[in-house]
């Protein structure tokens, strides 16, 4: 596979947008990174600072395990740690690129780490919420180490309404995925151990 410089990539993720609504591009993150904020996730969970993640928005949020299993922890602004603060920085890169490309008016770049136990999914969604669009891109940075096809835990994306074409992407530490918030309806199916990642949204004013 051909190695691509950053601004490379940024500009490739710009390009597949304005084609078809959604990228995948590996290496996002080098190694070292990746490790380093899998590392900071896996301190905080120990620490008891995730918590259940909701559905729903305002008074319609609730906590429902038959639709989602994961636990996340928002992140900060400044980042708490270096690496969190280098993710931050390359995630305002790609904002700006966006904007210059493709005229989206991205105002900002919202956050969590999400950390998924063996066996816990996130059924079909949509992520932008009922009479909220202001959620524009998603994007999911996976964090884990030697990922295993075997070991499932993919990303179905739903790329037509009825789910006769989907795409499939395995968690792999490193890879990046941003498509569009309000188009695609995506699910993460069941792992046979801890999934993590870094889910995050671009949002317009």
């Amino acid at each position: 596979m051909a190695a691509f410089s950053e601004l490379e990539n940024l500009e490739r993720i710009a390009d597949s947008l304005a084609l078809q609504g959604w990228m995948v591009v590996d290496d996002f993150f080098d190694f070292e990174l990746t490790a380093a904020l899998r590392r900071d996730c896996q301190m905080s969970s120990a620490q008891g600072d995730l918590r259940e993640a909701a559905v729903g928005g305002g008074e319609r949020r609730q906590i429902r395990t038959e639709v989602r299993g994961d636990e996340i922890l928002w992140m900060q602004q400044p980042a708490s740690s270096e690496p969190q603060r280098v993710c931050q920085d390359r995630f305002e890169q790609l904002r700006l690129t966006l904007n210059r490309a493709l005229q989206l008016g991205l105002f900002e770049f919202e956050s969590h780490f999400a950390r998924y136990p063996a066996g816990t999914f996130y059924a079909r969604h949509i992520d932008q919420l009922r009479d909220d669009g202001h959620r524009k891109l998603s994007c999911v940075l996976y964090l884990n180490e030697s990922w295993q096809p075997e070991e499932g835990g993919e990303l179905r994306l739903y790329l037509d309404g009825d789910g006769v074409e989907s795409e499939y992407v395995l968690p792999e530490g490193g890879r990046l995925v941003v498509f569009l918030s309000g188009r695609f309806a995506h699910e993460v199916l069941p792992a046979t151990r801890e999934r993590i990642s870094i889910t995050g949204w671009f949002r317009t004013r």
